[in-house]
């Protein structure tokens, strides 16, 4: 059983036409998905938002905090039912891959940036991250323990790099992390 926090990518086909309809049940099941425990967050991918990329699939990214909470999810009726509403605007079966690591910030449906590129934006990240949070809590933390400090920024510096820098350092350089994409 998992002991941290899983993604999954769902890729679905939608019938030409079916579009508005398929995004406003698609909405739905992720609030639905947002009452259930464990649930961190979901993200409907529309096709052609890369334009790099000929995608023709929609995609939705969910996350819950572990394997278990996640399978009471796909386990649930109320999953059921948002499958059945969805169901006469998709075609085929949706493909379903687990999604794993850092590379997770900064993937798209297709294919990632290159490793060294991941590296430059997950330095520019922490790097004043880590700064910002050492000027804000020195003061308050200096008479802790090296341990102790060292578990508190960490945990800080992975909530804020995961809900607040990344994605908008993903959004700001996707451009750059997507081209030349064939050199690793």
């Amino acid at each position: 059983m998992s002991e941290h926090a899983v993604t999954v990518l769902i890729s679905r086909n939608v019938k030409a036409g079916c579009e508005a309809e398929f995004e406003r049940v698609t909405h739905a099941l992720m609030q639905i998905a947002g009452r259930f425990k464990g649930y961190l967050g979901a993200q409907l991918v529309h096709p052609g938002e890369d334009p790099e990329v000929e995608d023709t699939m929609y995609h939705v990214v969910l996350a819950f905090d572990h394997q278990a909470n996640l399978d009471a999810w796909n386990s649930s009726p109320e999953r059921e039912e948002g499958l059945l509403a969805a169901a006469p605007f998709i075609e085929g079966q949706p493909r379903i891959r687990p999604m794993v690591g850092l590379g997770l910030w900064y993937r798209t449906p297709s294919a990632g940036p290159p490793r060294w590129k991941v590296a430059v934006v997950t330095w520019l990240g922490i790097c004043p991250t880590v700064y910002l949070l050492f000027l804000l809590t020195g003061d308050l933390l200096k008479s802790w323990g090296l341990l102790p400090r060292t578990v508190v920024l960490t945990i800080a510096v992975v909530a804020v790099m995961t809900w607040l820098v990344a994605p908008q350092l993903t959004k700001l350089l996707r451009p750059w992390l997507l081209s030349n994409r064939t050199r690793t």
